[in-house]
């Protein structure tokens, strides 16, 4: 595959937009040469941008889709959006990916219906990296499908495997079902049923994964459905988010501890970037024709810019082709 790729970028994604969208933007540019960058969003914002930077283009657009707005009535109806305009240009070649820091709900949305399905997949699903300090570890889905059937958690497990293979470098991923116990016959009838098929039709399936495994490298896929886990994942973030909070409470109590601090200050902040969520920048939709990278909303520079690296080395990966031709 060529190195050069054009990404097509929501400058409206976001709580922080446009301004860090283009911080991040201007970064990504800056260290990928081959980069080239489709800014989709209102002509005041966008086209400034584009005549003071190499190798990104402007892509005026006259509406906005918000956080709260229905995701699939808003992507319908609102055909000059950043997000569609974005999706759609990936679906016309223009453009190999999309990322935006914008309404999830919206970008899942406009993956599906406007970008489209890989012939096979009954549901796209999004895969995050995990932030363990072992080794990456995927966990799918985390929010594309709350209610789910167990053929759909075969064909995350699938399209994980794939993603962790050949993006991340991690040959014959083992696959875990997160579930409440290690036993078979452990779990609701949805995970039992889950668990047998899992078992019938992957050969890298190494059983259930409990609450305890998720980040102890046990396993380098995790499925579930959606809701279990976007669950799962904000969970972890917000743990590590409070312990790091009160690490930083003890260490400013006391001048003992400010000098303890100032001695481990460069493993801490080696811990920190293990499970930092800026590291991975976004999460990819699998499943659907090109990339579609999906960062979190309160996104900084730091986030954006690697969202949009991420974007770019997904499509170098080849993934979405290597999903459409073993899924």
């Amino acid at each position: 595959m060529a190195d050069k790729v054009t990404i097509s970028v929501d400058a409206l994604g976001g709580d922080n937009a446009p301004g860090v969208v283009l911080e991040g933007v201007e970064a990504a540019l800056a260290q990928d040469a081959d980069l080239e960058v489709i800014l989709c969003g209102p002509a005041e914002v966008v086209e400034p941008f584009a005549d003071s930077h190499e190798r990104c283009i402007a892509r005026a657009t006259t509406e906005v889709i918000a956080m709260a707005e229905h995701p699939a009535n808003a992507v319908r109806k609102k055909k000059d959006s950043s997000i569609v305009v974005g999706c759609r240009l990936v679906k016309e070649g223009v453009a190999q990916g999309f990322f935006s820091a914008g309404s999830t709900g919206a970008c899942l949305a406009a993956g599906t219906l406007v970008m489209g399905r890989q012939k096979g997949i009954a549901r796209p699903a999004l895969a995050t990296v995990l932030p363990s300090p072992v080794k990456p570890v995927v966990l799918c889905d985390v929010g594309a499908n709350a209610d789910c059937k167990p053929e759909y958690l075969v064909q995350f497990a699938k399209m994980a495997s794939a993603y962790a293979e050949h993006l991340l470098g991690v040959k014959d991923p083992s696959v875990g079902l997160l579930n409440i116990g290690e036993e078979e016959e452990k779990g609701s009838a949805f995970a039992q049923e889950t668990h047998a098929l899992l078992k019938q039709e992957l050969a890298n399936f190494k059983g259930n994964a409990e609450g305890r495994d998720v980040l102890s490298g046990s396993f380098d896929v995790i499925v579930c459905d959606g809701f279990t886990g976007n669950v799962c994942l904000k969970t972890i973030e917000g743990t590590a988010k409070m312990l790091f909070g009160q690490l930083k409470g003890i260490f400013k109590s006391s001048l003992k501890n400010k000098i303890a601090a100032l001695l481990i200050k460069g493993d801490l902040k080696k811990l920190l970037g293990t499970i930092d969520p800026d590291a991975a920048g976004g999460a990819p939709l699998l499943g659907v024709k090109g990339a579609c990278i999906v960062g979190h909303g309160s996104s900084n520079a730091r986030a954006i810019k690697n969202g949009v690296l991420a974007s770019a080395a997904y499509v170098r990966s080849g993934v979405s082709e290597i999903i459409a031709q073993t899924v």
